[in-house]
């Protein structure tokens, strides 16, 4: 695949499509959905460094020759690219009646996350009052 085909899929991949989904409409309620959108790409290649010893045995001044022993010379290449994209729900539009409003994603996870943080960082604190009164 070359560099070229990459960035297109990569191009395809972060559009607006991505970020507000197709609107949904009943009884004269539309829900636009909204998506939070990251990525992020990289690439990169390198040439085999020539081998002298391959060289001397070539004939001519070709860069894809091989040596005398069928060795590449100078055409070995190496390289790669790679992207990717992250969507988490953000929230929806709600269209009614030519209002519009904006309800929020939950997102539980982080919720549960952050409610074990609270509870460890209680737990310390706790600990340490109770071990400074017993002192």
């Amino acid at each position: 695949m070359q560099l070229d085909e990459i960035l297109a899929q990569g191009r395809d991949a972060l559009t607006v499509r991505r970020v507000f989904g197709d609107p949904i409409e009943r009884d004269g309620l539309t829900v636009i959905p909204v998506a939070n959108v990251m990525g992020g790409g990289g690439g990169g290649g390198d040439m085999a460094s020539l081998d002298m010893g391959a060289m001397a045995g070539s004939q001519g001044s070709d860069a894809d020759a091989s040596s005398a022993e069928g060795r590449p010379v100078a055409s070995e290449r190496g390289g790669g690219a790679g992207f990717g994209v992250r969507a988490t729900p953000a929230g929806v539009y709600v269209i009614k009646g030519g209002e519009v409003r904006w309800e929020p994603a939950l997102d539980m996870t982080r919720i549960a996350i952050m409610g074990q943080v609270v509870g460890i960082v209680f737990l310390l604190v706790l600990r340490s009052i109770l071990k400074s009164r017993s002192s």
